[in-house]
């Protein structure tokens, strides 16, 4: 590939893991709105499903940013390989080692955040 179809691909990957976070972080801030008015102390079954959701949309979320991650992480392998970089291109090999917080700072950070709310889900339950 080329350097300039290199740095497309690495747009693209790039814009995937903005995209990938975009639905996970409306869901938590969502439940946060909603157990602000209540949702801890609906029925079981509602605070089950929200749980729910909240795991399912966590895990594809975290599956899409890992995959985004690793296609990035290879276009970066692909652009190091390059005689003559660009600036563009050295600026974007730098970015290397911030791809790994996409593939696991980021999903770390939504379990500990699904750990607090599935604790305000179920344990100040009333």
């Amino acid at each position: 590939m080329t350097e300039s179809e290199l740095i497309t691909a690495w747009v693209k990957a790039r814009g995937h893991i903005i995209a990938s976070q975009a639905a996970p972080t409306f869901l938590l801030t969502a439940i946060v709105g909603f157990l602000s008015l209540g949702l801890g102390t609906t029925e079981l079954s509602v605070r089950i499903a929200a749980a729910g959701i909240l795991l399912a949309s966590g895990i594809f979320g975290a599956l899409a940013q890992i995959a985004a991650a690793n296609e990035g992480l290879a276009v970066i392998t692909d652009l190091r390989g390059l005689e003559t970089p660009s600036a563009l291109t050295r600026s974007i090999v730098a970015m290397a080692p911030w791809v790994n917080v996409v593939r696991f700072v980021t999903p770390a950070i939504f379990v500990i955040v699904y750990i607090a709310l599935l604790a305000a889900l179920f344990l100040t339950a009333r």
